[in-house]
């Protein structure tokens, strides 16, 4: 069974991805390009809230174990305020993705910190932290590149554990599911399957193995199964391609169910 993405390698996709973002802006032809996938903001947006971001779990990494975000983080996040001119904010997006790489080398990864995800599959350390930031950081270098009109896919390594990062952390609750009990095959194309249960109980995703038979021939255990590469997946659990750039082979009906669900404890 392959293992998750060690602590060092976590460090260093946020800082590549965020590396790549920054290009991203440098290249656009300007700060007010709009942003597809983001609705309403503009690449401007997109990097205060990026950067912004960095700065938050950096403080709240910092801080340790606590029962909620450290107040004066999150008043400096309400009242953030970047520069306007690019050069000069890649430099704090730089500076602000440093800052988060350094409170998390402090903490190391069995450090525990406040998160959002209390009640989910993921862990409430620094290590949990940065394995969310990996992703947030590359799902919007995704934006960015689509907003610049050169949309890139993920990076294999990246994707494969972001599919089951997201379903661990955003998917997995205690919470019941309020719709007949079902379950929901996500498979990579690179050979990595994992299966999401939803029943009274809530929702919980385990690794399963890679299918041998073709795509159409899974078992009658999943209610649907989703095949695509890994970075298909994740773009497409965070609402950034939709069902129909993938291959579907159940009842895709519930897929709408699973992305309209609202667990009352997360």
């Amino acid at each position: 069974m392959e293992k998750n993405l060690e602590f060092p390698d976590l460090l260093r996709l946020i800082d590549e991805r965020s590396t790549a973002f920054r290009a991203v802006v440098a290249a656009a032809p300007g700060l007010d390009a709009q942003v597809p996938t983001c609705p309403g903001w503009s690449l401007f947006d997109l990097v205060k809230h990026l950067g912004g971001g960095d700065r938050f779990w950096a403080a709240i990494v910092g801080a340790g174990p606590a029962d909620a975000p450290p107040a004066e983080a999150v008043a400096a996040r309400a009242a953030l305020e970047v520069p306007q001119e690019r050069e000069a904010l890649l430099a704090w997006l730089d500076a602000s993705t440093q800052l988060l790489l350094g409170a998390l080398r402090a903490a190391g990864p069995e450090s525990g910190c406040w998160t959002w995800w209390p009640a989910s599959q993921s862990p409430q350390t620094a290590g949990g932290t940065a394995r969310h930031r990996v992703q947030e950081t590359a799902v919007h270098t995704y934006d960015a590149q689509l907003a610049g009109g050169a949309p890139q896919p993920l990076p294999a390594e990246l994707a494969l554990d972001g599919v089951e990062e997201f379903l661990f952390t955003v998917c997995a609750t205690p919470s019941a599911w309020p719709h007949k009990p079902t379950a929901f095959d996500f498979h990579a194309a690179e050979g990595r399957s994992w299966r999401l249960t939803v029943d009274g109980d809530g929702a919980r995703t385990t690794r399963i193995p890679a299918p041998t038979a073709a795509a159409g021939e899974d078992s009658d255990a999943a209610g649907a199964s989703v095949h695509g590469t890994a970075s298909e997946l994740v773009l497409y659990l965070y609402d950034r391609i939709q069902a129909d750039s993938l291959h579907v082979d159940g009842d895709a009906g519930l897929l709408d169910l699973l992305r309209a669900w609202e667990p009352e404890e997360k």
